[in-house]
């Protein structure tokens, strides 16, 4: 056998290997995502959610807090069919308010800024029905998240327990680390060898408590709802 022929086998073997097996299906990968987050539409909140109970008083939308949101996964592969995966995620939105049916004395609007920020961690597990080999790549998957928030309202307020319902200046803060659901679906496409992109929904059911005796004007706040992102993956 001559030392060309040797070479010509092992370059074409080594050809093969890189173009003719995936490399997300059988490497490490790392997945970064831009998208948009949805609250939980009004009608399927907790009973005592302080945002639903802010509507009847100050003039502001729900959908006013959907924003954008970012976010990246490790992911592991397990086989040719499931992977496990560990995210960071960061979303945050301001939301300017003014009291719907009052206003200060000179006719000025009473002015508020409720803003919230939600960071979670979470660590996921996705089946995928035609395998990771294939340049098509749908998905489900499940997981649990541990959700870092903080919830204010800043901005002047009315003192309802004063005959001439006073307006005044405070803020009130809540924050907490809470652990809930996470749901997911997408599906992936291979560019090449190394890289995929992507669409994904992800669904999460979390609450947290704000406190009536912090202020608030219920106990808790529902951070559960919807995000749907583009995913960009690179193989390692």
């Amino acid at each position: 056998m001559s030392r060309r022929f040797v070479c010509t086998v092992v370059v074409v073997g080594a050809l093969s290997s890189w173009i003719g097996t995936p490399a997300l299906a059988q490497q490490n990968s790392l997945s970064l995502n831009l998208g948009y987050f949805a609250l939980r539409g009004e009608d399927t909140r907790i009973p005592d959610d302080v945002i639903v109970e802010n509507l009847g008083l100050f003039a502001f939308d729900l959908e006013q807090f959907n924003n954008t949101s970012v976010g990246a996964e490790w992911l592991v592969g397990l086989g040719d069919y499931a992977e496990a995966g560990l995210g960071v995620g960061f979303y945050q939105q301001a939301v300017f308010s003014v009291y719907a049916d009052f206003v200060n004395d000179d006719g000025t609007e009473i002015l508020q800024d409720f803003k919230l920020r939600v960071t979670p961690l979470t660590a996921t597990a996705r089946f995928f029905p035609f395998g990771r080999r294939s340049a098509i790549q749908p998905y489900a998957g499940a997981g649990v998240g541990f959700f870092n928030w903080r919830y204010s309202e800043v901005g002047e307020f009315i003192d309802f327990s004063t005959f001439n319902l006073d307006v005044f200046r405070d803020q009130f803060v809540a924050e907490g680390n809470d652990v809930g659901a996470v749901y997911l679906g997408g599906i992936r496409a291979r560019v090449g060898s190394r890289y995929a992109v992507g669409l994904e929904f992800r669904y999460q059911d979390v609450q947290g408590v704000v406190g009536i005796d912090q202020g608030f004007l219920e106990e808790r706040i529902d951070l559960g709802g919807l995000t749907t992102a583009f995913t960009f993956n690179v193989g390692f």
